[in-house]
């Protein structure tokens, strides 16, 4: 029997390979190189990192927030590099979401499908 360690390595490796994570590297490197775009992303994610942990900390956005929010993703999906990566970006999570489903198929076995 091999081990399942050694098959995480070869999903890994084939993952790496696959042409999502192919073309996500190449948009981020493309980024990189934009002093524009990498400003831009850069301002948004930590935007959305700011908001996610308020709201982890329980704490409400304001209407003022949302809307900030809001305009600063319009204004990055209108950058044609930065669009290209969240639409690379969500490819890859549908991807790694399948994946997991996959991975996860024996433990409903045991503790059922929680969707069901």
């Amino acid at each position: 029997m091999s081990n399942v360690y050694d098959k995480a390595q070869e999903l890994k490796q084939v993952l790496a390979e696959s042409e999502e994570f192919k073309a996500l590297k190449s948009l981020h490197t493309q980024i990189g190189q934009d002093d524009i775009a990498k400003r831009l992303l850069e301002n948004f994610r930590q935007l959305q990192l700011d908001l996610q942990q308020k709201q982890m900390q329980g704490v409400q956005i304001t209407e003022e927030e949302a809307q900030k929010a809001q305009q600063q993703f319009e204004l990055v999906q209108q950058h044609e590099l930065i669009s290209k990566l969240m639409e690379e970006e969500q490819r890859l999570s549908v991807v790694i979401g399948d994946l997991n489903r996959i991975i996860t198929e024996p433990l409903e076995e045991i503790y059922g499908n929680p969707n069901e």
